[in-house]
């Protein structure tokens, strides 16, 4: 167990993040804020794995001209016409 007593501006801050953190309470937000300062000082990890891994739904059948950002929101416009339909 751990007590931490902070200063007003800081339990502001706090009281800030957790109206918008849905479904979070003070030890949750706490233990997650720790988990990713931790996880980004553990160096054994790769970056990637410490980032959440590999995205998942890429266009795998994308066109190699998506680094221009029209064309990559031309191309999930489609994709996302596609899926819903």
């Amino acid at each position: 167990m751990l007590t931490v007593r902070l200063d007003p501006e800081t339990e502001q801050q706090l009281a800030e993040i957790l109206v918008h953190e849905k479904d979070v309470d003070h030890s949750d937000l706490v233990k997650r804020l720790i988990r990713e300062r931790w996880l980004t000082l553990n160096l054994d990890i790769p970056f990637v794995e410490r980032r959440g891994g590999h995205p998942q739904h890429l266009l795998s059948d994308a066109s190699p001209d998506l680094s221009e950002r029209a064309n990559r929101k031309q191309a999930i416009a489609q994709h996302l016409q596609q899926r819903n339909i």
